[in-house]
């Protein structure tokens, strides 16, 4: 069950980060795109409208008409220069054609850009007339890109040619169509490089959320699980609890049953030991109840002022005969005129239970002291018996329902093992502290601070 209930949950919290992780990507990579296809736009406006200034820089004929071409060849594109060149106007070449140089001004006879451009004219019947461009490539290249153009003469469009992605718009003119052409490749790089880092981080930080939603998951549910073992402990305990009154109970009904014929007053001794598991019984669901509706009091509770030296004299008086009817030894130091805010029947009820605990566990002839004083900002009240103690492994637990040190010897004394853990509980109420210090076979201490 937990096994499923985890995996449910770190399956829900991957499907949720993962949602938002996607949704954070796709925000920034179209913000991303919109910028660079903007840019793109810009830089091809600004190239266009420098191509149709005045013709643009070494306007040409068709290719191959010029005599003074140079020509490089590199993977199907061969770099020409006409004439002398500008050096201001040579560009880095990269394999798909692409090339860079320092921006610069219309009036050096320069593209404003840091990319290859060129521009074609053509007739109306899409035949190349003219090219306009720095770097001459193959003739095939200029007929290939001008066919790619005339498939949508009619707007602005892209297409890869040779491994190099390149924009185009095509104006019309007396001529008949103006084409100019700008090497995007660069820009739209950047684009596949964020989809690349944005699969790479993605995968990495799938992986560190899963297994940090594991870790998580796994403490999550530590406190459920541990309240649910509980819960089976405390069910298991209360049934093992119910069963041994009502067998009980049981057994005196059907020895009353088969001597139906005989008056009650002869066997009153078995609606006796019925009336007394009855009692037994009654006091354990009392108890359980107070503990339900302990919890569910929590944020109801009201703090009024009393007087806690009172409310301990007060109980001391009520168990002074238990005390000396057991023989034991019993003395207190009661600091006075000692308040404090809470419930003073609640607090009356952990200070009874701490000393009936004491009175149970006191050999005859043993002595117990209780102690109520002022420590720096807190009022501290101890409860000491000497007896056989509490070993160091049972400490821990000793405030736990049902539990119990020495099962024989609780039984014996009509213990369930919820008195300390009410204590426990009506001290927590109260924003306090309970614990238990224990010497083996000597002594044993509680204490409640407040």
């Amino acid at each position: 069950m937990f096994q499923k209930l985890r995996n449910r949950f770190l399956l829900m919290n991957m499907v949720i980060i993962s949602i938002i992780m996607l949704v954070a990507f796709a925000a920034i990579y179209t913000i991303t795109y919109q910028n660079v296809r903007r840019d793109i736009e810009v830089d091809l406006q600004r190239v266009s409208e420098f191509y149709h200034k005045d013709g643009g820089p070494g306007r040409q004929g068709l290719p191959g008409n010029d005599p003074s071409r140079v020509s490089g060849s590199t993977g199907g594109i061969r770099g020409t220069k006409t004439g002398t060149p500008d050096p201001s106007s040579v560009a880095d070449m990269s394999p798909s054609g692409s090339s860079s140089s320092k921006p610069r001004s219309a009036g050096q006879n320069a593209p404003p850009e840091l990319s290859v451009s060129f521009a074609l004219q053509t007739d109306r019947e899409w035949n190349l007339l003219s090219k306009n461009s720095r770097f001459d490539m193959d003739d095939d290249f200029y007929e290939s890109a001008k066919n790619k153009a005339a498939l949508q003469p009619d707007q602005d469009g892209q297409f890869t040619l040779n491994g190099t992605r390149w924009a185009f718009t095509v104006k019309q003119n007396a001529e008949g169509h103006s084409i100019v052409f700008l090497d995007v490749t660069a820009q739209l790089i950047i684009i596949t490089n964020l989809i690349y880092t944005f699969s790479i981080v993605a995968l990495v930080m799938l992986v560190v959320i899963y297994l940090t939603s594991r870790y998580f998951a796994n403490r999550s549910i530590a406190p459920v699980r541990e309240a649910f073992d509980k819960q089976k402990q405390f069910i298991a305990d209360a049934s093992h609890e119910l069963k041994t009154p009502l067998a009980v109970i049981n057994t005196n009904a059907d020895v009353l049953l088969a001597n139906s014929e005989e008056p009650i007053y002869a066997q009153s001794k078995w609606l006796h030991h019925i009336k007394s598991e009855t009692e037994r019984m009654k006091t354990l669901t009392n108890d359980l109840l107070y503990l339900t509706q302990m919890d569910d009091a929590q944020t109801h509770m009201i703090f009024v002022p009393f007087h806690l030296s009172e409310a301990v004299e007060s109980v001391i008086l009520t168990m002074e005969a238990v005390i000396f009817e057991r023989e034991i030894s019993f003395t207190y130091d009661i600091e006075p005129d000692q308040t404090t805010r809470g419930s003073s029947e609640q607090i009356k009820q952990v200070v009874m239970i701490l000393l009936d605990n004491a009175i149970k566990y006191t050999n005859p002839g043993g002595s117990i002291h209780l102690e109520l004083k002022k420590q720096h900002i807190h009022l501290l009240l101890k409860v000491t018996n000497t007896g056989e103690g509490i070993t160091a492994e049972h400490v821990d637990r000793i405030f736990d329902r049902f539990y119990r040190a020495d099962s024989s010897r609780s039984r014996k004394h009509g213990g369930y093992g919820l008195g300390l853990a009410i204590a426990k509980s009506i001290v927590e109420q109260h924003k306090g502290k309970i614990y238990v210090k224990s010497v083996p076979k000597e002594k044993t201490s509680f204490y409640v601070q407040l």
